[in-house]
């Protein structure tokens, strides 16, 4: 189970390196792409769940840093709300 980080923007043009513990995250986010938040936050909680279970299947307990990374993004995307139009930036699989 290839750990996979990838960096994103923000749509106040902050980045942030996240975490999987599973390369499934590679099919859920393209570089260079752009992703409307709801759409960014919808990818990542289903990525990162999948990623989790693969752990729990391996290890018999979900990933805790998949769990804590999908907690992150979805408190960081809250302060997006307000914003007409936000937008998440895939940039590049580290």
């Amino acid at each position: 189970m290839p750990e996979t980080r990838f960096k994103i923007q923000w749509p106040d043009g902050s980045q942030e390196t996240c975490y999987s513990p599973s390369s499934i995250i590679r099919k859920y986010f393209e570089p260079e792409h752009d992703y409307e938040l709801a759409e960014f936050v919808d990818r990542a909680r289903t990525a990162l769940n999948i990623a989790s279970d693969r752990v729990q299947a391996k290890y018999g307990k979900p990933c805790g840093l998949a769990i804590g990374q999908l907690a992150e993004i979805q408190s960081t995307a809250s302060q997006f709300s307000s914003y007409s139009r936000p937008l998440v930036r895939m940039i590049e699989f580290c």
